[in-house]
């Protein structure tokens, strides 16, 4: 009831339609990223833009949630701490661009409730299910929350790889410097794997989901340095 009633002010009549603030943003952002970060991505073929999906991303730089949507078609979701919510400023924003509160001493069940109806309007979600910032390009243990989400959705799962986010700012950072950012969206989970996740063991299942992600990561690091696909022989094949 506590997430839904502070989600009010921010659900919008579709998800093809943003709203005012989020059209705003947006492209300033956009011209951020692309000038100043430099960030470049690959693999939005992948995702389909008529539905929703999951994003499961690895986590490394705040920046992360807007860098990941902005060369999307639709605004992202995500899910934060419900506290920041009660922030003056930093809570009205969040309230107007699609996040989804979450706590982390009550029950998630109305927050995973309406993270679901979004995917169904055809929003897309975004998790980092590593839970917190990596000092890394390691994609960190995955925390078995994602799953009661990626079981009970019938919409594609995407893995999503980001590299160069935690040199422009790192955790403890107030500023951005310049850098090159390189983002990589998988293709979804096979039939095969959303099966082996429905039905499988929490650990198990975190981890398949995890090395879908270190994958998209590797191949982030690949192109960001001009090197070989890791996945150039398998494709010549």
């Amino acid at each position: 009831m506590k997430a839904r009633k502070l989600m009010t002010e921010s659900r919008p009549a579709s998800a093809l339609n943003p709203n005012l603030l989020w059209r705003a943003l947006h492209w300033p952002c956009w011209a951020l990223g692309l000038t100043w970060l430099r960030v470049k991505c690959s693999g939005l073929e992948n995702v389909d833009h008529t539905k929703g999906g999951l994003l499961l991303i690895n986590h490394q730089s705040f920046l992360d949630p807007l860098l990941v949507a902005l060369w999307l078609t639709r605004p992202v979701s995500y899910l934060a701490r419900d506290s920041l919510f009660k922030l003056p400023v930093l809570g009205w924003l969040l309230r107007h661009t699609y996040v989804i509160p979450i706590s982390r001493e009550a029950a998630r069940g109305g927050s995973i409730r309406l993270a679901l109806e979004r995917l169904e309007q055809g929003y897309l979600i975004g998790i980092f299910p590593e839970g917190t910032r990596s000092s890394s390009t390691e994609v960190g243990a995955f925390r078995p929350g994602f799953l009661a989400m990626v079981r009970r959705t019938k919409q594609p799962v995407y893995p999503v790889g980001i590299v160069g986010s935690g040199y422009v700012m790192p955790r403890g950072a107030w500023f951005i410097r310049p850098g090159k950012i390189q983002i990589v969206y998988g293709a979804p989970f096979t039939f095969e794997e959303m099966v082996s996740v429905e039905s499988g063991a929490d650990a198990a299942c975190c981890e398949l989901a995890r090395q879908r992600v270190s994958a998209c990561v590797a191949l982030a690091q690949a192109q960001l340095k001009g090197k070989p696909s890791p996945m150039s022989h398998h494709n010549e094949a």
